[in-house]
């Protein structure tokens, strides 16, 4: 019996399935967007996905593949061109600036907008944001949440008091403080996200701007608060 046991192991290793390659992270979709008319365009590796004319208008086509073009790439098909340039740009509601310039030909119509990263706004003074989480946790619905700047002082809520106090930035680092607070007692969430606000915010915090658009405040501990832009 022993002299069969190579082949039966031959036999049972033709039957066993095919090793499959490890399937690495599915490229991310790029965005583009532009106003008057409203609309969006999506490029993902299979398909442009076009939205014209507040939505009036749906193109979708198999992904042709980028041509290089001056200082960006092109997409070109019978029923949609994709011009994008790597120039920023405004999307000409807000002063939300973007990596990129796109241009969208489509049923003989033409129409400009931005798309790619979100670019870090030129100066805080004069943003408003709203948190999305604080030391990990994400903020409790039910609470509003808020963070201003406006010239060299910055005010808001982290789901309980209110508070404001002054601020500088040297680089990517800011120092605010001392910040003054009302004292209203919060029952629930609202006053463990601000607890964790006020001891991220004793120190000088870091500044960051991941290309979704969000703000990171990172303290030296690691400890980090993320907001998203009202716009």
């Amino acid at each position: 019996m022993l002299r069969y046991a190579p082949l039966a192991m031959l036999a049972l290793a033709a039957c066993a399935p095919a090793a499959q390659p490890p399937q690495g992270p599915k490229p991310a979709a790029y965005f583009a967007l532009g106003t008057e008319p409203g609309w969006t365009l999506e490029i993902t590796p299979e398909q442009l996905n076009y939205n014209g004319d507040y939505g009036e208008t749906k193109i979708a086509v198999a992904n042709p593949g980028a041509r290089p073009s001056f200082n960006g790439e092109r997409y070109v098909t019978d029923r949609l061109t994709v011009d994008v340039t790597h120039a920023p740009c405004s999307d000409g509601m807000s002063d939300r600036r973007y990596r990129d310039t796109v241009t969208v030909t489509a049923g003989g119509k033409t129409v400009k907008g931005c798309g790619g990263d979100v670019l870090p706004p030129g100066e805080l003074a004069g943003t408003s944001w709203t948190f999305v989480s604080i030391g990990g946790a994400p903020v409790a619905g039910d609470r509003a949440t808020s963070l201003q700047f406006d010239g060299a002082r910055l005010s808001g809520s982290a789901g309980c008091n209110r508070f404001s106090g002054s601020y500088r930035i040297e680089g990517s680092t800011l120092t605010a403080g001392p910040l003054m607070a009302t004292k209203m007692a919060c029952p629930g969430a609202g006053m463990m996200q601000e607890s964790a606000f006020f001891a991220l915010m004793r120190g000088p915090v870091s500044l960051g701007f991941p290309s979704d658009g969000t703000l990171e405040i990172t303290a030296a501990d690691g400890q980090k608060a993320v907001l998203k832009r009202v716009i």
